[in-house]
């Protein structure tokens, strides 16, 4: 009797322990049966941890996890598109076993001798080979290419925090070299953003010019160009010549010339605005009138709209003799200016103070 009872006890045992040897490891069985392989674009949303994919027979939820071989294809943004072997998981989820891309994309010529190394996160309007990158300077577009090493990385989603290493390319966007995953202690905060005081005999040459139209995202520090190739990105800095082109208002129309910068920025060198009128009136300048305003979006490189606390005031450009406290006017820039009657009946802006 007692040996039956020991029999029993010791069976009761080993089950209980492969029961337990199974639990441990649920998906390791199912991780190598591919019992699909679907193709598809990315979908917002993605994550490490789940990936959002649109196909032909609807939206499909997939779970990345540790055993998922992304090394093929680790680029998870929206609209990249994207085939991926799945398994059966017993949490009812499909999970990726490997996911590839046969995309590929031509490359521009990239200028290696000259890198940077930025820090940020990846935002929501990145999509296919193209990355809105936030850094704590302002937002970047960088492109990827196939050759990019993302060894350091295990995917590549939208709101995640990396580490790129970039450098110009022949289009004029900054090309991704390596990205990293997290923010690395050891990476010092770009200071592109800051103008340098202006020393004349410190001033850059000038190795490319471009022409569009003043962006809506535009700051007094940083220009934001459209141009028939894309959306670019200037740094005015201390030595930026912009008396011929200080109005950057939306739409506003330039030519820039630029260099590129060791922060990974383009910076400008002079900024040059449409100026339609030719003729300067005489100005009475025996009689002048002090005002304070901010720059109304209509202001053009003739004419600024100034917004005051009486209404807003139509002032001339054409004979401005001094600017102060800034480099450019964008839209709501408070401004003090010294004016004049002109013999055209328009008040002119003599000496303005940013």
């Amino acid at each position: 009797m007692k040996r039956y009872r020991i029999a029993k006890i010791c069976m009761a045992v080993c089950l209980t322990f492969g029961l337990i040897m199974t639990l441990e490891k649920p998906f390791a069985v199912q991780a190598a049966e591919v019992t699909a392989t679907v193709q598809g674009t990315v979908m917002s949303g993605t994550t490490s941890e789940l990936l959002y994919l649109s196909t032909n027979e609807g939206k499909m939820e997939i779970k990345l996890d540790s055993g998922t071989d992304a090394s093929a294809c680790k680029i998870l943004l929206p609209d990249t598109k994207i085939s991926v072997s799945v398994t059966n998981g017993s949490d009812g989820y499909l999970h990726a076993v490997k996911i590839t891309s046969d995309t590929q994309k031509p490359s521009a010529t990239i200028d290696t001798s000259t890198t940077a190394t930025v820090t940020g996160k990846i935002g929501e309007k990145s999509k296919g080979d193209l990355l809105y990158f936030n850094t704590p300077q302002g937002e970047m577009q960088i492109k990827l290419d196939t050759t990019t090493n993302m060894s350091g990385c295990s995917v590549l989603v939208a709101d995640k925090n990396y580490t790129i290493v970039c450098a110009r390319g022949s289009d004029a966007y900054m090309h991704a070299i390596s990205i990293s995953d997290g923010v690395s202690g050891s990476v010092a905060a770009s200071s592109g953003l800051t103008p340098a005081p202006a020393d004349p005999s410190n001033r850059k040459a000038a190795t490319m010019t471009v022409t569009g139209t003043v962006g809506s995202s535009t700051k007094e520090n940083l220009l934001y160009l459209s141009t028939s190739g894309g959306e670019m990105q200037f740094v005015i800095e201390g030595n930026t010549d912009s008396t011929k082109g200080m109005v950057l208002t939306q739409g506003s129309k330039l030519t820039v010339s630029y260099y590129h910068g060791s922060d990974a920025y383009l910076h400008a060198v002079d900024i040059v605005g449409v100026k339609n009128n030719l003729t300067v009136a005489d100005i009475d300048t025996s009689s002048t009138a002090t005002v304070s305003g901010t720059v109304g979006s209509k202001s053009n490189e003739d004419l600024l709209y100034l917004d005051t606390k009486q209404g807003t005031m139509e002032l001339k450009l054409d004979g401005v003799r001094s600017v102060t406290g800034c480099k450019v006017f964008i839209s709501g820039k408070k401004l003090t200016l010294t004016c004049a009657r002109g013999s055209d009946a328009y008040m002119h802006a003599l000496d303005i103070t940013g």
